[in-house]
Formats: structure tokens, C-alpha cells, sequence
């Protein structure tokens, strides 16, 4: 029996690779994320199984220069990384276009159906359920005129297998004690859910991984072809994955593919989370762009949608306007703050990446999942399962070949 080689070890290498080894695989994971600073383990911690629709949209594009940070938004368009947003940008507007739109719909929509059952169960098998929260999330409005045209907005909305209800009196009450300014309107969705602790979670994972017969090589992956085939240096692996993040471009691009894939880049602060209530699901503060998660014992705030190049410097505005924003609605979340910023993987149609190579016969591949990656991991790691074994995989995957680029 050869071996699977996964290059990338975030939550959808760790998800796939426990797939194959329960499907009797022999698997190893190449990551170089020793310090588990990538997306994976510093995103929102929120299954967003709403968001059905592409953020590659005309309403994206149409309220976007309201939505820069030079304006107060959350959007950064950093002027020295113009040729990485520029054409990005404008395969974004491509995408955008309404018959373009409605095809991204149909393709996210039943991966996002099969998010939550795939989640619910790889949480059981690797013995940590408890690390699956499925108590939805909230959605607020300080502005009355914000609160109203908002819930219009997210009841217009496709939102798939989650439903949205107007927050009851005692749920706003409870949103407005939080802080020092009264709730105008609030939404509660039902059906998404929250991973409890993400640095539990990539320990659980790992664990199951190792103990399940895989293992794990602490280094860089240098990936080469040989008679159409790829190799991993160092590993004599039959079969490859990248599952690589924002790093696939370069993987890829190596193997004559087209991933026009850009670094989508979040900032969050983490701090003590003895004020912000245990129980309370993850809470949207929808006019700021931002989203307040707690994580057993530290509570964060999260925002910004950076389009710009992987090795650029963070930008430290981003972190100062989040304790700004904590610090302007009283919430009861006190530093020292803990900064940390992640590159999102973003292809221009705001769809994922998964499937084989038409470069190399024994090349599979997925990543580009945008803010998505946590949702998508475990029903991605299923079709790419069924796909390296060769078995019928239970949603096409012609929407998210990389040809559709070429």
C-alpha cells in the first residue's frame, strides 16, 4: 500500500488526512506550522453554514468604497500591494456578474448543507464533541436605520440550512448589558454553530491523526515533477495533496496550473474572557464589520478583509481600530491584548479549490475555501477522500476544478 503525502497540516490537511487513515491509508502530513499561526487556528471559530452566497457578488462590489478603511470599513486596498489587488479585483467583478453569481449559489449551497453533519461527525470519532457548539450566533445593530434595512438584508438572504429569527426581548437586553450603548436590532441565526477552542481543536486532531497510524514532519514541502508525476523531496509519497493555504499558489503555479488566489488577511486581538458571558454564542457587531467569539478562556474580536500580498507587513491600524471599536462599545474585554493577524486563501469567485491535476496523475488538491475553511474542512475532506481513492464522491466537484481559471 503507497502513501499519502498532504502537504499543509491547517484544519482541512488534518480533516483529510484522518479520512484517509479510517479508510485504511497509510497518510503523512508535511506542515511547517509548528507555531499554528495560520488561519486555521486564528480565525472566528464561527461554522458559517449561512453564508451561501458568494462574496463575490454585485452587492459587494456596489457597497464596497463605503466599506474601505480609509473610510472607517473593513476593507484594506494597501497602495504598495496594488499588483497582487488590482487583478484580483477585477476577476472578483468578473465573478460578480449575476449568471456567475447563481452558479457560485448552487455550487456552495450543498457544501455548506453537508457542513455541519461532517462536522458533527469527525467531533464524535476523534472523541472531542464537546468541541462542536451548536447554539447559532447573533447579529446587532447599534442604529436603528442600520437594525432595520440589516434584518431586511439577512431575511432577503439565501442562507441555506440556517435560519434567521428576530432576537427576543430579554436576548436584546442581554446583547445591550454587554456594553454601554442600547441594542437597536438583533438577529439570532439557528443552525450555524462555533468550534469552543481552536487550539483544542488542532490538538484533538493531531492527536487522532497520530494515533489513527499518520504522522507528522515538522518541515517546508519542495514538490517537483517526474515522468508527469509528483513528488514530495524526502518523502516516497505515491499520492499528493496540497492542502497548503494561501502557499498552494506557489505549489501549483509550479505544476503549470492558473491560481489567481490572493491573500484575504484578518487581524484579531484575544484577551481574558472572565467578562464576556461563558455561554453566549459568537456575537456580530454587523456596523463595524467585527465578531466577538469566546474561546474558553479568552474571548476575541475579529475583522478586516486585507487584500494583499502574503509576505507584507501587518498593519498595525488594524489592531488599534479593534480596541477602539471594544473600548467605544464598552465591551467587557481588557488587555493586554494578544495580536495576531492571518492570511485567508481567496480565489476571485469566492469558491474553493478541490480536485485533481491535469499536470500530474497523481496530484489532488484543495484550498482557496476564503472565510470558509473551518466551515468547509471535514465535507472537504470527504470528497477528497472518496476522490484519491477513486470512489463516486457525493457532490460533483466540476465548480471547484482549477481549470475553470485556466
Amino acid at each position: 500500500m503507497g502513501l499519502v503525502g498532504i502537504v499543509g497540516g491547517g484544519v482541512v490537511g488534518l480533516c483529510t488526512g484522518i479520512e484517509l487513515l479510517e479508510a485504511g491509508e497509510r497518510v503523512a502530513i508535511i506542515d511547517d506550522d509548528s507555531a499554528a499561526l495560520a488561519p486555521s487556528w486564528g480565525n472566528a471559530g464561527h461554522i458559517a453554514v449561512e453564508q451561501v452566497e458568494p462574496l463575490a457578488s454585485m452587492k459587494t462590489v456596489r457597497t464596497m468604497p463605503g466599506r474601505l478603511f480609509m473610510r472607517g470599513g473593513a476593507v484594506g486596498l494597501p497602495p504598495l500591494s496594488l499588483p497582487a489587488w488590482l487583478p484580483f479585483g477585477l476577476r472578483l467583478l468578473a465573478a460578480a456578474r449575476p449568471e456567475r453569481f447563481r452558479s457560485g449559489c448552487a455550487a456552495l449551497g450543498p457544501l455548506l448543507e453537508g457542513a455541519m453533519p461532517a462536522w458533527e461527525s469527525i467531533t464524535a470519532r476523534i472523541g472531542a464533541p464537546e468541541l462542536l457548539r451548536r447554539d447559532g450566533h447573533f447579529v446587532v445593530w447599534h442604529g436603528d436605520d442600520a437594525a432595520s434595512a440589516g434584518r431586511a438584508s439577512w431575511e432577503m438572504a439565501r442562507t441555506g440550512t440556517a435560519q434567521v429569527h428576530g432576537a427576543t426581548t430579554d436576548e436584546r437586553d442581554m446583547l445591550s448589558a454587554l456594553g454601554n450603548r442600547r441594542v437597536a436590532g438583533a438577529i439570532r441565526f439557528s443552525g450555524s454553530g462555533q468550534i469552543a477552542d481552536l487550539g483544542a481543536l488542532r490538538g484533538a486532531l493531531r492527536t487522532a491523526f497520530i494515533a489513527r497510524g499518520g504522522t507528522i514532519h515538522e518541515a517546508s514541502a519542495a514538490l517537483g515533477l517526474n515522468h508527469e508525476r509528483a513528488e514530495i523531496a524526502g518523502l516516497d509519497a505515491d499520492r499528493v495533496i496540497v492542502c497548503a493555504g494561501v502557499h498552494s499558489r506557489g505549489l501549483m503555479e509550479a505544476f503549470g496550473h492558473k491560481v489567481p488566489m490572493i491573500a484575504e488577511r484578518g487581524y484579531h486581538i484575544r484577551a481574558d474572557s472572565s467578562g464576556w458571558p461563558e455561554d453566549l454564542p459568537p456575537v456580530v457587531f454587523e456596523e463595524l464589520s467585527m465578531i466577538v467569539t469566546r474561546f474558553g478562556p479568552t474571548v476575541q474580536a475579529a475583522s478586516f478583509v486585507e487584500f494583499s500580498r502574503i509576505d507584507a507587513p501587518a498593519d498595525p491600524r488594524k489592531w488599534e481600530r479593534l480596541e477602539r471599536h471594544v473600548a467605544q462599545l464598552g465591551l467587557p474585554i481588557s488587555g493586554p491584548f494578544r495580536r495576531w493577524m492571518g492570511c485567508r486563501p481567496t480565489l476571485p469567485d469566492y469558491l474553493p479549490a478541490i480536485g485533481r491535476s491535469t499536470r500530474a496523475d497523481n496530484l489532488y488538491y484543495a484550498f482557496g475555501h476564503q472565510h470558509l475553511g473551518l466551515t468547509l474542512a471535514p465535507i472537504t475532506a470527504r470528497l477528497v477522500r472518496s476522490m484519491v481513492m477513486g470512489e463516486q464522491t457525493e457532490l460533483p466537484l466540476a465548480p471547484f476544478d482549477l481549470q475553470r481559471f485556466a
